[in-house]
């Protein structure tokens, strides 16, 4: 039996899920780095989280156009 889902769109779903993983994570070392008031540590890992979400973004337009 074939698999209902190519490779290439299942590589974005795991993207996809990654990446929100990654968000979410960045978002949590963000506060940590506050709590110890490391600001460049701040906005390195909110940087992050942003890029994060854009490219989570990028992939889930591309996915509605795929499945």
């Amino acid at each position: 039996m074939d698999n209902p889902v190519k490779d290439k769109n299942y590589d974005m779903i795991s993207s996809l899920y990654h990446l929100a993983q990654g968000s979410e994570m960045s978002k949590q070392y963000a506060r940590d780095a506050e709590k110890e008031g490391d600001n460049d540590a701040v906005q390195l890992f909110n940087e992050l989280q942003r890029n994060y979400s854009e490219f989570g973004d990028k992939i889930a337009r591309l996915l509605k156009e795929r499945l």
